[in-house]
């Protein structure tokens, strides 16, 4: 199980090797999502907080990347965190989420990506629920249910 140390020894020594890598050119990433998945995941924007039916969803599946549909969380991880934002406890592999060191806005965060195709996702926080401690805050649009 990871731990916000796991977390912030990969956000400074470097990540996991994924299983596979997924590129593709700006112009290819616009042709296969909407607009707003590519502002969110590809610019790294944020979706409004409360804005998707997703926070309140709990029922059992599996969530993958919006773009390459790379396993990301599962359900039985997800908890309310009540940030108005997807939260989850733990990713489904450990080498599925990268970890960058976020200092914009004039805040030091840990932004998480997907480690296949660097796909922008959220913030990771050490404010989560025992035992792990983290919540990985996700922008739903960078999700897809698929189970």
């Amino acid at each position: 199980m990871l731990n916000w140390s796991n977390v912030i020894h990969f956000a400074t020594n470097g990540n996991p090797t994924p299983p596979q890598r997924v590129e593709k050119t700006p112009e290819e990433w616009q042709e296969l999502l909407s607009p707003e998945q590519f502002k969110i995941t590809r610019q790294k924007g944020t979706e409004r907080a409360h804005s998707s039916d997703m926070c309140s969803l709990f029922e059992p599946g599996k969530y993958a990347c919006v773009c390459c549909d790379t396993l990301l969380f599962d359900a039985g991880e997800k908890f309310e965190s009540g940030t108005g934002w997807p939260s989850f406890t733990q990713p489904v592999e450990e080498s599925a989420i990268a970890y960058h060191k976020d200092v914009t806005f004039g805040m030091v965060r840990v932004e998480i990506t997907c480690n296949t195709c660097d796909a922008h996702l959220g913030h990771v926080f050490p404010d989560g629920p025992e035992p792990s401690g983290l919540r990985y805050c996700v922008n739903a649009v960078s999700l897809k249910k698929v189970s």
